[in-house]
């Protein structure tokens, strides 16, 4: 998980540094396309999977939702600090929690319904509305957190019947297909070293993708997920240094709120399917 962050830091770092001279839509679909020489070991797999004409349409969902989202990603980079756009990620998860609620029927108990206020507060912490000026970035995370908690929680409902190559190799070229029409409305020509560092782009976040999933197979989320808070502090120091932002202490205030929403959502998760798998001290032993 440390290397994970510092990989997507390095995302961060470089859609930064690219700047805005290419259309958010664009930066995002070259991201993707530069990045689907990846699936070549997914490609058997995929073909096994054979998915159903319901799945497909899954796939596609969470393709135009992930596409989307990541417009608004590309967008928020260039007008918000660094910090903000990775406190402000950390509430997709709060927003998959939502929609488990809402459309996959699981119960939302009054502790979830505590730590979702929660992170609400965090996020006002960090907009801090009618104190400073709400900028379309922000609006734009908030609209990324509800595309990206849409993606993950079909993704979610898909990794129970297909392998994760499956998944993701699907992801990639439906988001790539998504992006291509908003791309091209406002193509501007990249140059070579524009296209270099969106490939590399690319490459860190397929790297950082990978290393997560090893982490998680490593040890519990509750473990992983405290980790994610180090990407914050990392982005915070990258923006400060590398492009003059300066330091808000209400962003990294309101960014542990939620974090800290997101882990204790996670604990109670895992409690509740352990007490679920833990048989009574009268069950039948076998």
């Amino acid at each position: 998980m440390l290397v994970t962050g510092a990989l997507f830091v390095g995302v961060t770092a470089i859609v930064k540094h690219v700047g805005d001279r290419i259309p958010p839509a664009e930066s995002a679909f070259l991201r993707y396309a530069l990045g689907l020489v990846f699936l070549a070991p997914m490609l058997g797999a995929m073909r096994a999977a054979r998915p159903s004409v319901r799945d497909l349409r899954l796939f596609g969902l969470r393709g135009a939702a992930h596409g989307i989202g990541v417009i608004f990603w590309f967008f928020a980079m260039t007008d918000i600090p660094i910090a903000e756009v990775t406190a402000m990620g950390y509430l997709s998860p709060i927003f998959v929690t939502l929609g488990a609620a809402l459309f996959l029927g699981e119960t939302l108990a009054a502790r979830r319904i505590f730590a979702i206020c929660a992170a609400f507060i965090g996020a006002m912490i960090i907009l801090r509305p009618g104190l400073r000026a709400i900028e379309p970035g922000h609006l734009a995370m908030l609209a990324n957190a509800v595309l990206f908690g849409t993606s993950y929680l079909t993704a979610k409902f898909l990794a129970d019947r297909y392998p994760p190559s499956v998944v993701v190799g699907f992801l990639s070229i439906s988001v790539t297909i998504v992006l291509a029409p908003f791309a091209l409305a406002n193509w501007v020509g990249p140059t070579l070293t524009e296209t270099a560092w969106l490939a590399l782009v690319a490459a860190l976040a397929t790297s950082g993708h990978y290393t997560m999933t090893l982490a998680f197979r490593a040890a519990p989320v509750t473990v992983t997920q405290p980790v994610q808070f180090l990407q914050l502090l990392w982005a915070t120091m990258l923006g400060a240094v590398a492009f003059g932002e300066a330091v808000d202490p209400f962003v990294i205030l309101g960014g542990m709120v939620i974090l800290g929403s997101v882990i204790f959502i996670t604990w109670r998760e895992i409690r509740l399917k352990r007490r679920a798998l833990t048989p009574p001290s009268n069950a039948t032993k076998y």
